[in-house]
């Protein structure tokens, strides 16, 4: 099993790496004119505002014999002064009025007559297209007048807004995870989210499925050829993210894995993205996702910074996008043997669909424009510590796995230090041989050369007068061969 090992559960719990939220904001310069219908928006990007975010796991408890798990993950921000363009409490941003746009699209299906006294209604209230606020209001909340009127009516409408208004301290909802206890590439995978296993907002099946991750954890042995799939809470469905290159983070190896184009691709590109459109063959075109069917309001649309992989006329539509893969993909780099991630950029937009509306003057030159509200840049690197204890554990992984290979090496170093030395050794016993015969043989000669005395013929010794007439004599003719060693 993986999440019931106790090293790994405490790092699941609490994540060694710091994560980083950047927001980066688009500041329009040209509302009266845009809204005139005299030139298209002009926006320039502010940013980036970074906080650190801490995301424990709590809750955390065992499940059906330790084969799932259930935990909920709070998120809580602190702001980072010296990693920021500025103070978020003091420099401002002019954008879209979302509350305005919110009321004027839940009235949209209303008479002509209400829609027209409810604009009045807010024209005399000063309520604006665009307004201009504090960075830190937009971010994290403020009491909206438009609201707070509406509050007095309906006390269920928060009086408040903010794009991340309530979210510091909350979680996403409650998770349940497999645990890989039963099957390895299970590991980490979301069973239910918030009691459900499917969701009911979109309109198929395949496009309501929870499938995947939560993206902090993936199987062990990934293959460069898998598609890896995630749950973003945030944008209410699951994308798949597909391999692009091989990396390395600190000495560690890793795939790069991304979401392809055709994650944000229209049904005619992607037909399994056909359920995403709602209602029913409501579609728009290529790198944005309405998810206002999740998010009660205004017409919420999400895309990639800049409209990255979008169609060219959402980039067109905006003076200040400049998309770019470097600054705006998202990816994943993945250590294929842990399949744990040692490096994590998330990047995603806020966008609001601006269009005309009958009954708010206001909005009568307005062209259907997705309109760019800010992006975040969350990013995460697995730190030095983590790093070096991940390097150790790939070498004890790496030295196991191939301690066959490593057996039959050694085998064989030792067969032939072996071999080595038998030779060596006969050798040394020729070489031995042969220096005591040879002085055998010197000391048997000197003897003879002592005591007997041979006659020398003048006749060549092998003529056959000498070999037929005169027998051999002791000593007359003597050869001899060094002995070779014998060679192995």
């Amino acid at each position: 099993s993986l999440l019931t090992n106790s090293r790994v559960l405490d790092g699941w719990i609490n994540p060694p790496p710091p994560v980083y939220m950047q927001y980066f904001f688009f500041n329009v310069t040209n509302p009266d004119e845009f809204l005139a219908g005299k030139e298209k928006p002009k926006v320039t990007q502010i940013g980036p505002y970074t906080y650190r975010e801490y995301r424990p796991r709590e809750n955390v408890t065992f499940l059906e014999n330790g084969t799932k798990i259930f935990a909920t993950n709070p998120k809580s921000f602190v702001f980072l002064r010296d990693m920021s363009v500025g103070d978020p409490e003091v420099d401002r941003v002019t954008t879209v009025n979302i509350p305005f746009i919110a009321v004027m699209n839940e009235l949209n299906s209303y008479s002509f007559f209400l829609r027209s006294f409810v604009s009045m209604w807010m024209g005399s209230m000063g309520i604006e297209v665009f307004m201009n606020r504090t960075v830190h209001e937009v971010l994290w909340g403020f009491k909206d007048p438009l609201l707070s009127k509406l509050h007095t009516m309906r006390p269920e409408v928060d009086e408040h807004f903010g794009l991340m208004y309530n979210k510091n301290g909350t979680h996403e909802g409650e998770f349940v995870f497999h645990t890989g206890e039963k099957n390895y590439m299970d590991y980490g995978k979301i069973d239910t989210w918030n009691g459900i296993s499917q969701m009911n907002w979109w309109s198929s099946n395949q496009s309501n499925m929870i499938n995947g991750t939560d993206g902090s954890v993936f199987h062990t042995f990934l293959s460069r050829k898998e598609l890896l799939y995630i749950f973003a809470a945030d944008l209410c469905r699951s994308i798949h993210l597909g391999y692009v290159a091989d990396t390395e983070v600190k000495g560690i190896p890793a795939f790069r894995f991304a979401p392809p184009s055709d994650v944000l691709a229209p049904p005619d590109e992607n037909p399994n993205n056909a359920g995403f459109c709602v209602p029913d063959g409501d579609c728009l075109g290529k790198g944005v996702l309405k998810v206002s069917v999740c998010r009660q309001g205004a017409p919420i649309v999400v895309s990639f910074p800049h409209f990255y992989q979008a169609d060219d006329r959402y980039i067109s539509a905006i003076d200040g996008m400049n998309p770019n893969e470097e600054e705006h993909e998202t990816y994943l780099d993945i250590n294929p043997t842990t399949g744990v991630p040692i490096r994590a950029c998330k990047r995603a937009q806020l966008n609001v669909i601006l269009k005309r509306v009958p009954g708010f003057p206001k909005t009568k030159f307005l062209n259907e424009t997705i309109f760019p509200i800010m992006y975040v840049n969350e990013t995460a690197t697995i730190d030095d510590e983590s790093a070096a204890q991940m390097r150790t554990l790939l070498l004890i992984v790496t030295v196991v796995s191939n301690f066959p290979v490593i057996i039959v090496g050694l085998g064989a170093i030792l067969l032939v230090v072996l071999i080595f030395l038998v030779c060596r050794n006969r050798q040394r016993k020729n070489e031995v041989k042969r220096i005591d015969f040879t002085e055998a043989f010197h000391s048997f000669a000197t003897a003879k050369d002592e005591t007997a005395y041979t006659q020398v013929s003048n006749q060549a010794e092998d003529s056959p007068e000498n070999r037929n007439n005169q027998p051999l004599r002791n000593g007359s003719y003597i050869a001899m061969s060094p002995v070779e060693a014998q060679k192995c």
